[in-house]
């Protein structure tokens, strides 16, 4: 957890903006700054390559006509009740073959309406981040 010093003035400020005790101050800072709620306490994102999913995203690939689930749960890739290392990995475990993960995986992130490639979910992270310290930290946090 990192530590943040502020004035008494804004941390009354900050008080009064929660709803009731079980609204946290990171809660009130996040609807400030116009970012989405924190994950549940204990629910990680999973991270890799510049790419964070959170908890609870859902993970599909389509293959000669299905779609094979997976999940991202408390900061794993889980598939057919396995750890995944990677997207590549995952994708070769159902094509049998070494697949490039980041063009073959599609994801639906909780509150999104609809699947998005790995690939443009990735192009996007690297539009909002600019720094690799930005990375790093986002890294170690999760």
């Amino acid at each position: 957890m990192i530590r943040v010093e502020i004035s008494f003035d804004t941390y009354k400020h900050l008080m009064l903006r929660r709803r009731d005790e079980t609204h946290s101050l990171d809660d009130v800072i996040r609807e400030l700054a116009g970012l989405e709620p924190a994950p549940p306490v204990g629910r990680r994102a999973w991270f890799q390559k510049d790419l964070s999913l959170r908890h609870g995203t859902e993970l599909r690939a389509p293959y000669k006509g299905a779609f094979y689930p997976a999940a991202i749960v408390d900061g794993e890739w889980i598939q057919n009740g396995e750890v995944m290392s990677s997207p590549s990995a995952a994708a070769r475990a159902i094509t049998g073959n070494s697949v490039n993960g980041w063009d073959f995986w599609e994801a639906k992130q909780p509150g999104d309406e609809s699947f998005t490639s790995l690939k443009a979910l990735q192009a996007r992270w690297h539009a909002y981040e600019t720094t690799p310290a930005q990375r790093r930290t986002h890294e170690r946090l999760n």
